[in-house]
């Protein structure tokens, strides 16, 4: 049989919805607030055909650039023979999550502004910048036995039994 090559070619399990998830889309995801420049992930909903982003987009994160009534465009990169190129796309709203990428920098950014403030406070000079994991502490291992003295093992002499 031919191969084929369709928009929608190989996404059976990409483009279906997920066990007891099927049904009509939740209301809040259309009345999600987004702005220019915050981070969203692609992520198309099968049950909506309008609007669906290119399977090869489905699970990218991008930047908002345009905010329209139904749909936002969204700035992705896509690697094309070797090179990443940014390309502008809209999607509908229903296609799209706000990303959690961002969350880890902005809980870390407000901590160190915190830090900086009582650093400021106190006139300690702190270090906020992140380090790499460090090896184990070195420790003295204590010795056997409940006396503290370590035995020396020998090896019985051979003897031959035969």
């Amino acid at each position: 049989m031919p191969h084929s090559f369709g928009v929608r070619a190989r996404t059976r399990h990409m483009f279906a919805k997920k066990f007891r998830q099927h049904g009509p889309i939740h209301l809040s995801q259309y009345l999600m607030s987004v702005k220019v420049g915050d981070y969203v992930d692609i992520f198309a909903d099968p049950s909506i055909h309008k609007g669906m982003p290119h399977k090869g987009y489905h699970g990218r994160t991008g930047i908002v650039f345009n905010v329209t009534k139904s749909a936002v465009g969204v700035r992705v990169n896509k690697l094309v023979n070797g090179r990443i190129i940014e390309k502008r796309i809209h999607i509908r709203i229903e296609h799209v999550r706000k990303s959690k990428c961002q969350k880890e920098i902005l809980q870390r950014k407000k901590d160190n502004e915190a830090a900086k403030a009582e650093a400021a406070k106190t006139g300690v000079k702190i270090n906020l910048k992140r380090q790499p994991k460090q090896p184990k502490e070195g420790y003295f291992l204590k010795a056997a036995g409940e006396d503290g003295v370590v035995t020396t093992i020998q090896p019985l002499p051979f003897s031959d039994l035969v």
